[in-house]
């Protein structure tokens, strides 16, 4: 038996593509394209990269994209005040501030000062409460964008054993609530969970977003089971895995996705969506 791939990079491209055909109609009846401003403070390579991947998707599909990069000595202070001056422009949809940040700077604060109708990330306290209640708005881009490959394979989710490896706020946390969300049975595990091995056996559905490279074991996977591998780390000869032992795993799982290649580019794509959500929030169309 080999897995089926779930092509996360073609997913993304039909969903850009949506994306950019709906940006196109509200731009023809008058409306201004969706507005999203990009806020990276620092120098950090890796963001660098995301940021100029994102900045290239707004172009793209047709949207007005800004960024403003700051020194990495930027004060938080200097940082909320920004934020709240991005809140207050109209043409403004959408505020991203590029994790991580220096030092200095406190990630929650700066999550909790976007306003959570620009929360294009959809990591505000609201946006997850509104998610842990059944009644999203603006969701994690992430777990958003798994649960579209999910949809792509066919399978009917409700009352599946699903296993979210990882219990970050960025992906693990709003993973398990989208998933319960679906009507599947999840449970989330972390590194004091015990038996993980057996456990993740029983799952029909696993997620690993753990970012340790291929941690999870082909032997651990359960017949037919879906993987979803997040992770994406850097081996010291340059190349990329994910925390899945992909060639191990797609012997034995019903469909796996892909590092690179995978979860990575509707992550980017699920952004796209949001800004365009919050758009229509904005304008009531």
């Amino acid at each position: 038996m080999s897995a089926q791939i779930l092509d996360g990079k073609a997913i993304a491209t039909d969903v850009r593509e949506q994306v950019r055909l709906q940006v196109e109609q509200r731009v023809t009846e008058g409306q201004r394209p969706p507005g999203l401003v990009v806020v990276l403070v620092g120098e950090n390579p890796a963001s660098q990269v995301y940021v100029r991947n994102k900045q290239l998707a707004c172009e793209k599909a047709g949207f007005k994209s800004e960024l403003i990069q700051l020194p990495n000595d930027t004060s938080q202070e200097v940082l909320l005040e920004l934020i709240d001056g991005l809140n207050a422009r109209d043409d403004v949809d959408g505020i991203l501030v590029q994790l991580p940040l220096p030092v200095q700077i406190d990630e929650h604060a700066v999550t909790e000062r976007i306003h959570p109708d620009k929360d294009v990330d959809g990591f505000h306290p609201y946006n997850i409460g509104r998610l842990a209640l059944r009644m999203p708005v603006l969701r994690p881009c992430t777990p958003k964008g798994v649960m579209t490959l999910l949809a792509h394979t066919g399978v009917e989710l409700e009352g599946k054993d699903a296993i979210v490896l990882g219990q970050s706020n960025i992906v693990g946390r709003p993973m398990l609530l989208e998933l319960l969300a679906a009507r599947c049975t999840p449970t989330i595990c972390h590194s004091r969970t015990r038996d993980l091995a057996d456990k993740v056996r029983q799952a029909d559905i696993v997620v690993a977003a753990v970012g340790v490279p291929n941690f999870v074991q082909g032997d651990w996977i359960k017949p037919g089971a879906i993987v979803i591998d997040v992770g994406i780390n850097r081996l010291d000869d340059g190349s990329l895995c994910g925390d899945v032992d992909f060639e191990a795993a797609r012997e034995v799982a019903g469909w796996i996705t892909p590092v690179p290649g995978g979860v990575g580019p509707m992550t980017v794509a699920t952004l796209l969506e949001n800004t365009l959500q919050a758009a229509q929030l904005h304008t009531g169309t």
